[in-house]
């Protein structure tokens, strides 16, 4: 799919509607510590990222993007967020890579945000055809010291081909493919060969949509490390986490 001529280095990047981030962390289970918070969108009155997101289009995306970097990291840093941030993109937003990064690198340099701590996750609300252009943003990316996630890996347009091609430095695994995978041995085998082909590529996997105990531990078994969901943390602008044996038990870090 071409991009879209209104996506032009004469966009204008104000953004017309309110938003507000939120913050979820990503747990390292073998650490029992946060790894990284992934912002997410919401409305000025907790309106989820659907709602947000069907306010976006060709006229507006730019601008959406634009604004939801700077205030990921200007939050993160106001929240004294010391370790990874995940930020959430658009590609069909980016018209020339290193143009569009100009207000992200801003946004770091003023408060002081580490580059190398940065990960950009490719969200993608309809398909893009143009690989090439994908692999173009995610070179400057790399070159300034992000790394880029595939997200929802295994749902929608994320596939095993989108991962060859790209080629990412870390892969969301999306709940989809781990809702109740303690009680389905077909879910756990294809979780375990996902461990086992990131490992292989040394390619990081976070599994999302982490929501019971019992899927937590399924997961462990399976190899997964780094684990993100309700089950540990709902996103909340507050970020706290208390990863005691409340939140962790015993029987879910049994060996680490």
């Amino acid at each position: 799919m071409a991009l879209n001529a209104s996506c032009g280095p004469c966009r204008d990047a104000t953004l017309a509607f309110p938003i507000i981030m939120t913050f979820q962390p990503v747990v390292d289970i073998k650490k029992r510590q946060i790894d990284a918070y992934e912002a997410l969108v919401r409305g000025p009155n907790g309106e989820g990222a659907t709602h947000v997101l069907g306010q976006v289009n060709d006229k507006n995306r730019y601008a959406f993007d634009q604004a939801c970097r700077v205030k990921a990291i200007e939050l993160a840093s106001d929240l004294g967020i010391a370790c990874g941030l995940n930020i959430n993109f658009l590609p069909n937003a980016v018209y020339e890579p290193a143009a569009c990064i100009r207000a992200t690198l801003a946004a770091a340099v003023r408060t002081g945000f580490p580059l190398n701590q940065l990960t950009f996750e490719i969200v993608e609300q309809e398909e893009m055809a143009d690989i090439d252009h994908l692999r173009r943003i995610m070179a400057e990316y790399r070159r300034l010291g992000f790394k880029v996630a595939l997200d929802d890996f295994g749902s929608g347009y994320s596939s095993l081909a989108r991962f060859a091609a790209l080629k990412p430095d870390v892969v969301k695994l999306d709940r989809a493919v781990i809702r109740n995978c303690d009680q389905d041995k077909t879910r756990c085998a294809i979780i375990a060969h996902t461990v086992r082909l990131c490992r292989d590529l040394k390619v990081k996997l976070v599994v999302e949509g982490v929501e019971t105990e019992a899927e937590a531990v399924s997961l462990q078994k399976a190899g997964v490390r780094f684990m993100q969901g309700f089950y540990f943390a709902r996103p909340a602008f507050e970020v706290a986490v208390r990863l005691d044996n409340t939140i962790w038990p015993r029987a879910a870090i049994a060996g680490n």
